[in-house]
């Protein structure tokens, strides 16, 4: 189940980091443009509901403590955090013997490590998926985030409905 789990969170990692490429380098960024990281640029609406949109989250998970005073210290301190937490999901594992548990932490795992290199690299997370209804915005989120969010669902699922092999006498 290592292998299942450790190959999930790699391919998570890689598309998360190739999307957030893509956004960063290419469609946030014209040629010839120097910006920093934490410049908008532009959205870009692909439906009624849905745009592209260039956010960076010196926070957690939507957001919270993004104007939290401690700048590049955060990110440093976020990042050890999710290291340590995918150092668990690691053990965790490997012991485990179900498909699913190893599914879920590999999308766990890849989620928090594709966070932690924007982290390192730009002090923050990259965020362009912005979901809306009207002008109520849900916080934008990246493709870790997502993975992360699907793989903690899987884990609670699996717990609830997973039947026990031990009888009760």
């Amino acid at each position: 189940m290592l292998r299942r789990g450790l190959s999930i969170a790699l391919l998570v990692t890689l598309l998360d980091q190739a999307s957030k490429w893509w956004i960063v380098n290419d469609l946030f960024r014209p040629a010839g443009i120097t910006q920093t990281p934490f410049f908008t640029l532009k959205t870009v609406t692909l439906a009624p509901f849905f745009d592209l949109v260039m956010a960076w989250n010196r926070g957690v998970s939507f957001g919270m403590f993004n104007g939290a005073e401690g700048g590049r210290w955060n990110a440093i301190v976020f990042s050890l955090f999710a290291l340590v937490v995918v150092a668990a999901l690691m053990v965790w594992m490997h012991r485990t013997r179900s498909t699913w548990t190893a599914t879920a932490l590999g999308l766990v795992a890849g989620g928090a490590v594709g966070n932690v290199i924007d982290r390192l690299r730009f002090g923050a997370v990259a965020d362009f998926l912005d979901f809306h209804v009207g002008t109520w915005h849900w916080p934008a989120f990246n493709l870790a985030d997502s993975a992360i969010t699907i793989g903690a669902i899987l884990l609670v699922a699996e717990s609830l409905f997973r039947h026990s092999d031990s009888s009760k006498t």
